[in-house]
């Protein structure tokens, strides 16, 4: 063959494979675009990737220039979006190994907890710890830094032993506990290292709970009685609308055990409750986990509300704002001094406790906090102009924002409350060096300002 013939014919099929590369993660304009769970957002692309295998999910992170993982679209932010392409995770739902001598489960990225608890139990396992509602992936939630409730429970980002996740450029990356802060940097990664395909979680000998509901707890009562109220139980739950100084309900889950004497009748004035309870008082508790002191296995009762049903409001927006647990009570008066400007767009709000952690982009970084849960009315315009109130109450105790929930925070005042922002930068560098899982959500909160 000729030089120039060569040359010609070289140029073609690299054209050619370029061209392909760029059909393969174009958008397709007649692809209909997902919506979140709750139905406030809409992603940007429709060109949606759902790999079955982790082979095709390096054949994905190759072929596209902009990626970013969907889990099961309960953000109610864009930290999951992108305009050009996404990846879906839930065809990667199943248990990998379950490790009886380390005390380990590893489980594809895509598995929802509703999913695995019964597996685990079944095996005479549990975790540590679940969110309110269990339909989440196990990625996205540890991602996020998502959370259940107890003073000392941390994150469900704190219960990874390890990850596997495919970088930049394709290659499968390996982490756990021995290779230190990479890890810990890695863990609570808002999707910008790379795509998840593998968890490996630490384990709890199983055990049943059982939870009560106590209704009616003056707010006063937190100011001297704050650590009693929340370490009640093994993981507790206040609930208020905000409008007279009163917790509409206070959940109590605790280990379960033959024998137990009967609940005290009140809790710092809170009257035990005597039917089943949904944290919206006005809703059915058909969808909420069995209360009045049944016995069940732990995932039966952690979560508030059951698998298979829907959960929370359904149509709705979420906030939600850390605080140092040594700030709650006056965070709380913080907010409730909004109570007339909030209150009509409220469905419900719920303050729960977290315990500190080592995770880098956790809002529990070295820090047991109080967070401080805003389920509200889908009213997006005026969400959206109330959360920059609730924001400047809150900022005398440097709150920060659930990663996965709506917040108007100026990207400058966020980055100054991240201890290890300029440390997680540089992890994202070493895995992904051309900002192939960098969206606008991340280029606005961590790169701008």
């Amino acid at each position: 063959m000729k030089k120039r013939t060569f040359l010609k014919t070289t140029s073609l099929l690299a054209g050619a494979a370029v061209l392909s590369r760029l059909m393969a993660c174009s958008p397709k304009a007649t692809a209909p675009h997902l919506k979140n769970w709750a139905g406030n957002l809409e992603y940007s692309t429709g060109n949606v990737h759902y790999p079955k295998t982790i082979s095709e999910v390096r054949e994905v992170v190759k072929k596209c220039n902009k990626l970013t993982t969907l889990g099961s679209r309960h953000s109610f932010n864009t930290i999951a979006d992108n305009t050009e392409n996404l990846l879906s995770l839930q065809e990667l739902n199943k248990v990998v190994s379950l490790n009886k001598m380390a005390h380990t489960v590893t489980v594809e990225a895509g598995m929802r907890y509703g999913d695995l608890a019964p597996y685990l139990h079944q095996n005479g396992y549990a975790l540590h710890n679940l969110a309110s509602l269990p339909h989440i992936t196990i990625a996205g939630s540890c991602a996020t830094a998502t959370h259940g409730s107890g003073i000392s429970n941390g994150n469900l980002a704190t219960a990874v032993a390890a990850i596997e996740f495919v970088d930049a450029a394709g290659e499968i990356i390996n982490l756990s506990k021995k290779d230190g802060e990479h890890f810990e940097g890695a863990v609570v990664g808002l999707g910008a290292l790379g795509i998840v395909t593998k968890v490996t979680l630490n384990l709890l000998p199983t055990f049943n709970m059982k939870q009560y509901v106590y209704r009616n707890l003056p707010m006063g009562e937190l100011e001297k009685n704050f650590d009693a109220i929340v370490s009640s139980g093994y993981s507790v739950s206040l609930f208020t609308d905000w409008k007279i100084k009163n917790i509409n309900e206070v959940w109590v889950k605790s280990k379960s055990a033959a024998g137990d004497a009967a609940p005290p009748a009140e809790l710092f004035g809170a009257k035990l409750a005597t039917k089943n309870m949904h944290p919206i008082e006005d809703e059915d508790a058909i969808n909420c986990t069995e209360q009045m002191g049944v016995p069940g296995p732990w995932f039966e009762r952690m979560p508030h509300f059951k698998m298979g049903f829907k959960p929370s409001a359904g149509k709705e927006i979420q906030a939600e704002f850390f605080v140092p647990v040594e700030h709650a009570y006056e965070a709380m008066m913080a907010m409730e001094s909004l109570h007339e400007k909030i209150t009509p767009h409220l469905f419900i709000s719920e303050i729960r406790t977290i315990q500190a952690d080592n995770l880098w982009m956790s809002p529990c970084y070295k820090k047991t906090c109080v967070a401080l849960h805003t389920t509200w009315k889908q009213e997006t315009e005026t969400v959206m102009n109330l959360l920059p109130l609730i924001e400047a109450k809150l900022a005398p105790f440097n709150a920060r924002p659930h990663w996965a929930k709506v917040f108007t925070l100026a990207p400058a005042v966020l980055q100054s409350r991240i201890e290890k922002l300029a440390d997680f930068k540089e992890l994202v560098k070493h895995y992904d060096p051309n900002g192939k899982f960098r969206n606008d959500f991340l280029n606005k909160n961590l790169y701008n300002g």
